[in-house]
């Protein structure tokens, strides 16, 4: 074999075994647990990573119109994903669901939708886990910058996100 060929062979064998070791670290569930400001990545069953979250600035009851600064209840995937936003790196909510849909017709308001999970506002990575010390999103989850890093590599656009009081 020549050197080109076990060269390409290797670099094969290697992106095959970095692609498999990813998907068996990935999240195939991410759980947010508001009463308790905690968010978990689940792999078959098992919690991978636990985070210490900060919420929307009302974090109490389930959002029900744009502008509650609520961070949603229910059951969402992970639609689309941002690495150039507002803040470091951020991963979109499927918000609002048929029942946040149907809530805000009955109330007769708009529902909002940028529900995300990122990092600390560009240029403010240095407030690290002080962030977590009040609820301040307008209803998105937030972690630190490190941790948005970490999130962003094991959750892919597709994972369930379940979010419960």
């Amino acid at each position: 074999m020549s050197p080109v060929a076990k060269y390409t062979t290797a670099l094969v064998v290697e992106v095959a075994f970095s692609i498999s070791l990813q998907a068996l670290l990935s999240a195939d569930r991410v759980i947010i647990h508001k009463g308790v400001r905690t968010m978990e990545l689940i792999r078959a069953g098992q919690t991978l990573k636990t985070y210490k979250i900060a919420l929307g600035s009302e974090p109490v009851g389930p959002k029900t119109r744009q502008g509650d600064h609520r961070t949603p209840q229910g059951i969402y995937v992970i639609d689309s994903r941002n690495a150039h936003s507002q803040f470091h790196r951020s991963l979109h909510i499927s918000y609002p669901n048929a029942v946040d849909r149907e809530r805000a017709r009955k109330l007769g308001v708009a529902t909002g939708g940028d529900i995300f999970i990122h990092g600390l506002p560009n240029g403010y990575g240095f407030i690290g886990a002080a962030h977590r010390a009040r609820d301040w999103t307008d209803g998105c989850i937030a972690v630190t910058d490190q941790e948005i890093e970490e999130i962003w590599k094991l959750v892919a656009n597709g994972t369930p996100v379940e979010i419960r009081p």
